[in-house]
Formats: C-alpha cells, structure tokens, sequence
C-alpha cells in the first residue's frame, strides 16, 4: 500500500513538473540547444523517413517551401538536391536566427497565421513540413493555404509525430533550467489531414510509418526512460505522408 501511495506520488510530481507552452513560446526556448540532440528519437526517425520520402521528388532549380523549417535540419539536404529556391517559415523567431545564422542568405518569413497571406498563390513547385503539423489547431484552414501556395502538379511532404502516440499521451518535450517543457500539440488522425488535402485536389502517392521496436530501446535507455519505451513499443511513432496537387 505505501509503495502504490509512493509511486502515486512520484508520478503526480513529475506530471506537475512538466509546464506546456504554445508552439512559438516552446520553440523560442528550445532553440538555443535544439541542433544539440544527438539522443533525440524523433530527429533521428525524422531524417531517416525524411530522406526517404524527398529522394522521390525532383527538387532541381524547384521554387520549395519548408513549413516548419526551425533551425533549418533539413536544409543540408534539401541545397544537395539544387533547389532554385528554399524559404523557410516558422512561428518561432527563436528558431528562424539560429536558422539564418547557419545560412545567413536563407530566405525565412515568419508564420503569423494559418493564411500565408502576403505569399502569391502558386508560389512554390514543393512544400515540405516535417515534425510541425500537430501544432497546428485549424488543419482544414492550413491545407487549404498549403493547397494555394502550391503550383498545379507540385508536391507536398508531410512527416510528424504518429496520432496514435499522441493520443496516447505522448509528448514532444525538452528540458530548460533543470525543468521539462511540452510543446502544444492537437491530435489530427492522419485521414483527417488527408481528407483536407483531397479536398484542395491533391492525390496520396505514399504513406509510411515507423514503429517502436527493439533498435530503438538504446535512445531510451540514455533517456532514463525505458518505462516509456515499454509502455508504447509497438505503436507507430512518426508518419510520412507524399501528395501531388491536381
């Protein structure tokens, strides 16, 4: 009985100790250490899918857009690939200088809404979107400005967080000043995203998912986190998700 009560406690304790912040207060704090991760599951999960789904599409002298871009992770890639242009938007101003200070002559705009208003329709021949749609509370709103930006016949990329996970009681979380903080995060099943996007004339061209398995359980271990490992082995843990607009 006193080791339930204990246990109880402990818990309620480390639930308290965990302060949730909007997607642009979270991300300004994160952004001095977030290029610092070499233990973080879903940035290494992220690049290996990430990967996978861009080597399907040409992005040669393309006009792209990263959505989402923070500190730029991706962007190594993407230049490889010869892109005629890469703009960048986030919600974080945190996010977007460490991102200008790796590439001081990036184009970068920052998100204010879900409507990209001063960006002309059919701007952009790609968007990509990695690890940023679950922070976005009006998915239908957003898809639509996405489905606008995007040129007839341009591609989209989507990869994040699993909805499964979420709902689950997953967490994207970082640790500031001894204390762990939650990035806001709204759970849009996967076929909710993609009916917004059927309905602004794109067609699905791939999904993929990734599980929790075995090779995963060293990320957790330097975590001292293997009780999570255990609770969610076997759940889908990030999606990637390849549509071309009509």
């Amino acid at each position: 009985m006193l080791a339930t009560i204990k246990n109880y406690l402990q818990k309620k304790r480390s639930l308290a100790a965990v302060t949730e912040k909007s997607a642009t207060e979270a991300y300004d704090i994160w952004a001095g250490s977030y290029d610092s991760q070499p233990d973080n599951l879903m940035l290494h999960l992220d690049g290996q899918l990430f990967s996978q789904l861009i080597n399907n599409v040409d992005i040669k002298n393309k006009q792209v857009a990263d959505i989402g871009c923070g500190t730029g992770r991706h962007w190594s890639l993407l230049f490889s690939k010869a892109p005629g242009t890469l703009t960048g938007f986030d919600v974080s101003g945190g996010m977007l200088k460490k991102l200008n200070e790796k590439y001081p002559r990036a184009h970068t705009h920052m998100i204010t809404n879900n409507l990209f208003s001063a960006i002309p329709d059919e701007s952009y021949d790609v968007i990509i979107s990695t690890l940023t749609v679950a922070h976005i509370e009006d998915i239908d709103e957003a898809m639509q400005a996405w489905g606008r930006l995007l040129k007839s016949g341009g591609e989209l990329i989507i990869t994040d967080f699993h909805p499964h996970i979420l709902a689950s009681g997953g967490k994207r979380t970082f640790k500031h000043n001894n204390s762990v903080m939650a990035v806001r995060n709204y759970v849009h099943p996967i076929y909710t995203i993609k009916d917004a996007l059927f309905r602004n004339n794109f067609q699905l061209l791939l999904q993929e998912e990734i599980k929790i398995d075995e090779s995963m359980k060293p990320f957790y271990t330097k975590q001292n986190a293997l009780h999570v490992y255990e609770k969610y082995k076997g759940f889908p843990v990030i999606y990637g998700i390849h549509l071309k607009k009509g």
